[in-house]
């Protein structure tokens, strides 16, 4: 579809009901397997983590089961730190950063802090490519209590216990091109709200908790992802994607009353990255590259506050 031509689905100016919903999944399609992307390499770690199923997707005739991956050593005094990825699915850079993060610079923490990855959150998006779960709703506004969608559930459900206790929490995205073709015109639509077409950043950028900003933190990550892929400028309004630019490639919202994942723990230090794909300048290696870098980062930066290097 084109930017100045109505959603193909609904009546504009009229949210969509159960029938509309029902057409729009009726259009989604199998694109790629989540058992050999994903399952297949987290089964490659159970030699040097530990793995856990923390729940299960449920979306007749489709089963999708959710794994965490932590930590061998842990220990109760020392801090934690949580990473997660694909909570839109089709942001490919979260989901295989993350795994990368894992095979590659986990074991490097072993006895300074516990790690807990959720590289997937959203396997049905996975395989669809899709921002979305299958009842049209965007996990990454659904972190809240009695969550409709069952991925943020999950995810909320397995961190419970430990949510007082996390140091950081970073949360792996992407910004892409179908962001403008498809999935802001498709949530427009759904919603029957008019669309306004933005820009795509050309380049990496982090959004902070404008509850609770942590600037040090944010520069720390933007200077080590610098070294891998450029870092989105500000367009002509000085802002990203609609927010203003804070600081260089850093952009804040208020992460719990959007309900985002970032803010589903009480860690002092949160971020969300956002990678661009679709930039002539980047490739997928450097997407993933930068992801894992952004982890990296963040995670020394935490430990250097509470003198674990």
């Amino acid at each position: 579809m084109t930017n100045d031509a109505p959603y193909p689905i609904g009546t504009p100016g009229h949210p969509w009901g159960d029938a509309e919903v029902a057409t729009w999944l009726s259009r989604q399609t199998v694109q790629r397997s989540y058992a050999a992307d994903v399952l297949s390499v987290i089964e490659t770690f159970r030699s040097r983590f530990d793995v856990s199923e923390y729940g299960r997707l449920e979306y007749t005739p489709d089963s999708y089961a959710l794994f965490a991956i932590e930590s061998r050593d842990w220990r109760d005094e020392l801090p934690i730190v949580l990473v997660t990825g694909g909570v839109h699915g089709y942001e490919t850079s979260g989901v295989h950063g993350a795994l990368q993060f894992i095979d590659q610079q986990m074991s490097r923490y072993a006895g300074r802090v516990n790690i807990i990855v959720a590289p997937c959150v959203s396997p049905w998006a996975y395989e669809r490519i899709h921002r979305w779960n299958a009842k049209a709703l965007d996990p990454n506004r659904s972190f809240r209590d009695d969550s409709p969608a069952q991925e943020s559930a999950a995810l909320m459900h397995l961190v419970a216990p430990i949510r007082d206790r996390v140091l950081m929490h970073i949360d792996l995205h992407e910004t892409t091109d179908t962001d403008e073709s498809e999935f802001r015109p498709a949530l427009a639509a759904r919603d029957g709200i008019a669309y306004e077409p933005d820009e795509i950043p050309d380049g990496f950028y982090l959004v902070d908790d404008s509850e609770n900003p942590q600037p040090e933190f944010q520069q720390a990550v933007i200077a080590a992802v610098a070294k891998v892929t450029h870092i989105a400028p500000a367009d002509e309004r000085g802002e990203i994607i609609g927010s203003p630019m804070v600081a260089p490639g850093v952009i804040e919202y208020s992460l719990k009353k959007l309900g985002l994942c970032a803010r589903i723990t009480d860690a002092p230090y949160v971020t969300t990255t956002e990678v661009y794909p679709d930039s002539p300048r980047a490739t997928p290696e450097q997407c993933n590259a930068a992801q894992v870098a952004a982890v990296g980062a963040a995670i020394d930066f935490a430990l250097a506050q509470v003198g674990k290097v």
